[in-house]
């Protein structure tokens, strides 16, 4: 339980840092020509230029500004050309919505296989009560909360969201109750 306390301390510091620069980020965008190509021409350095000061020719900036485009850049390269244009290089993952939100949608998504497998044996014994979407609620919430067993695979449910996190457009995430 300690562990679930520091991960929720942790989703916590980290939506906080995110709520900040989040506007900002959104504003920046990635350059379609590539960060490294944007940066050397607005300096009005050639590539030429930018190979002298990495000590690489002129066809390797070429083939890394080419591969930034194509993502295929490893962090490294990237991190040499942006101190060689004067520049740090900031690398970070930013969720698309809130942890919290991610996780409690995941806890939904749990809780859905896991109600479903009770409805269905409780259906073959002809026993199958009401109040399906309230008991996926409260059991999200104890999911959430627990945060064991939260991102084991679910095999039960159909759709790309079976196993993995459900996305910022699902209606799933606002299902938690965390005072029920």
């Amino acid at each position: 339980m300690a562990t679930n306390r520091r991960a929720a301390r942790a989703r916590e510091l980290l939506d906080d840092r995110y709520l900040r620069v989040r506007p900002t980020i959104a504003l920046l965008g990635t350059p379609a020509r590539g960060w490294v190509r944007t940066v050397r021409e607005a300096l009005g350095m050639s590539q030429a230029e930018l190979a002298a000061r990495l000590s690489v020719n002129q066809k390797t900036v070429h083939a890394t500004e080419a591969a930034e485009v194509d993502g295929r850049i490893q962090l490294s390269t990237l991190a040499r050309a942006a101190d060689a244009l004067g520049c740090d290089l900031v690398y970070a993952l930013v969720p698309r919505q809130s942890l919290r939100e991610i996780v409690d949608a995941r806890a939904v998504v749990v809780a859905a296989a896991q109600v479903r497998a009770v409805d269905q044996s409780m259906l073959l014994e002809d026993q199958l009560s009401t109040g399906h979407e309230e008991r996926i609620r409260r059991e999200a919430a104890r999911i959430a909360e627990r945060g064991v067993g939260l991102w084991h695979p679910v095999r039960d449910l159909p759709g790309p969201d079976a196993d993995s996190c459900v996305d910022a457009g699902s209606s799933a995430a606002p299902m938690v109750d965390r005072h029920g």
